[in-house]
């Protein structure tokens, strides 16, 4: 199995750290991420995303408020045992990030194939279908078993 990726998209209108919190929070929910794990510790994950060290301890900070990941000093910052009454997943929530996804997509032009392709790719995170383009403006770390990404755009691009 290939590292857990964590990628930041900074032109989005969802702030950096919910994007962090959220991409941690599906790992853990899915086990890609095991409990006892040891997550970059947060000025590693900020220098490695370019962001700033605020903005990771805030997504750590919501993940301990849930219980997701316990940060002890010294120890560091690991993955939580889940408890046992935690939901696969909010099928609601699902449809509606569907949604809002593919209309998103649409926006930018893409037809049918070209979302499925995007959400197969998505999936599949190790494919070569879904690396990153050479010079495309993204770039990438290994850190503590998690690989992180950010996309940044030209200035201008995308607005």
């Amino acid at each position: 199995m290939s590292d857990p990726v964590i990628r930041v998209d900074t032109t989005s209108q969802v702030p950096p750290y919910e994007q962090i919190r959220a991409q941690l929070a599906a790992l853990i929910r899915t086990g890609r991420l095991a409990e006892g794990e040891r997550l970059p510790t947060v000025r590693q994950l900020a220098t490695d995303l370019g962001l700033a060290p605020g903005t990771v301890a805030r997504s750590y900070r919501e993940l301990e408020a849930v219980e997701l990941i316990r940060t002890r000093r010294g120890a560091g910052t690991r993955v939580a045992p889940l408890p046992p009454d935690t939901p696969a997943h909010d099928s609601g929530q699902l449809t509606t990030l569907a949604r809002d996804f593919t209309s998103a997509a649409r926006a930018l032009g893409a037809d049918t194939e070209d979302i499925l392709t995007a959400v197969r790719d998505a999936l599949e995170p190790g494919s070569p279908a879904s690396a990153p383009a050479p010079g495309s403006g993204t770039r990438g770390h290994r850190t503590a078993g998690v690989t992180t990404a950010v996309q940044r755009l030209p200035r201008g691009a995308g607005r």
